[in-house]
């Protein structure tokens, strides 16, 4: 039977209900820059579980304070933290979604200010702080940079044990799904690039030396997170920068299949954000697309493949399961429009019988 966007997708003995995940999007809206989640995240993450998604991804989460990419964000750097969480997580649960969560650190794209208030950079004197990277080159902002510096060794260790706590803090919440992200320019993302790593210690110049820590914080997740749930990386496939040494889709391949043997499940592949001089085609997000299907093509094992990037309608989504360009469809925008996309796409597509709304939502539907 050929799978569709209704297919259930097990992964280890964790099954989602379908191929559907509302892709982790920053909000911005932690009311008093502690990082704790609030109504807002609540009302957020519940509403799109309650619209019917397979599964359903909390925001980047900072697994430090410094790794927040604003004061604003959300973060599980102390328990307070994951008991603010544990409740949504359940919620999720409650509608029949499998409750997932991003674990981040934004490297030197941190302390900045909200978009709607311009993504400028803040100083520690301003409510920022001192930024971490992996070498000594700011984002190039047009004002001037926070103060940042190149991680040191120790720092390094202490980055892995914190994704390890925050993992274990996650597991405590209730989530059920792991996600290391890699990608969008933010501290694992430059490591692997060399466009944005000149180390030249163990962390930097080869490939196998770009993409340790993002390996070393594989393993410290799944080392905490059970057994029976899976775990996921989001990678950028490409930092669209050919004019340069740069991170690549065929590396992508090679990364996906090492870290499925660190025991990743999944493959979350989004592209870019690393660099202002990234040369992105003119199709925009939806160009991601094919950077999922070649992983999809020339992954060597049987690590899973999600697909994100411009994907706005039923069919589209049912069509890159069913072609096998990905195992599972991550919907950011389209979800801000529509919290009951997944409802909407049965109805169009005809599969009513495999995803219901709630019982106080039937006679909508």
């Amino acid at each position: 039977m050929t799978e569709d966007l209704f297919s259930p997708l097990e992964l280890r003995k964790t099954e989602l209900p379908n191929r559907v995940m509302v892709s982790p999007m920053c909000q911005y809206s932690c009311e008093d820059r502690d990082g704790i989640a609030t109504e807002w995240h609540h009302v957020h993450l519940g509403s799109r579980a309650v619209g019917g998604a397979g599964v359903v991804m909390a925001e980047a989460t900072a697994v430090s304070p410094e790794g927040r990419i604003t004061p604003e964000d959300l973060g599980i750097w102390s328990d307070e933290h994951a008991e603010a969480l544990a409740p949504i997580a359940e919620f999720v649960r409650e509608q029949g979604s499998v409750p997932a969560i991003q674990l981040a650190h934004a490297g030197r794209k941190a302390s900045k200010t909200r978009p709607w208030e311009g993504s400028e950079p803040l100083q520690p004197d301003e409510g920022g702080w001192e930024v971490l990277a992996p070498s000594e080159e700011p984002w190039p902002y047009d004002d001037e940079p926070p103060e940042q510096h190149a991680m040191e060794q120790g720092e390094i260790e202490g980055l892995v044990e914190d994704y390890r706590r925050a993992a274990e803090r996650a597991l405590d919440a209730g989530f059920e799904v792991a996600e290391v992200h890699a990608a969008h320019g933010y501290l694992l993302h430059e490591f692997l690039s060399p466009v944005t790593n000149d180390r030249d210690d163990e962390y930097g110049g080869s490939f196998e030396n770009r993409t340790r820590l993002v390996r070393q914080v594989t393993e410290a997740v799944r080392q905490v997170w059970p057994n029976e749930k899976p775990v996921f990386v989001r990678i950028s496939g490409t930092d669209w920068l050919p004019d340069r040494e740069s991170w690549t889709i065929e590396q992508s391949v090679e990364l996906a299949d090492e870290l499925h043997e660190l025991g990743a499940d999944l493959i979350d592949v989004s592209s870019g954000m690393l660099h202002p001089d990234q040369q992105l085609p003119e199709e925009g997000s939806s160009a991601q697309l094919p950077l999922a299907e070649q992983v999809s093509e020339e992954r060597e094992s049987g690590i899973a493949v999600g697909a994100v990037g411009g994907i706005t309608d039923a069919e589209q989504a049912d069509e890159l399961v069913r072609e096998g360009t990905a195992d599972l469809t991550i919907i950011g925008r389209e979800h801000l429009r529509d919290p009951y996309f997944t409802l909407h796409a049965a109805s169009e597509l005809d599969a009513e019988d495999r995803v219901a709304p709630p019982t106080q939502y039937q006679r909508g539907f």
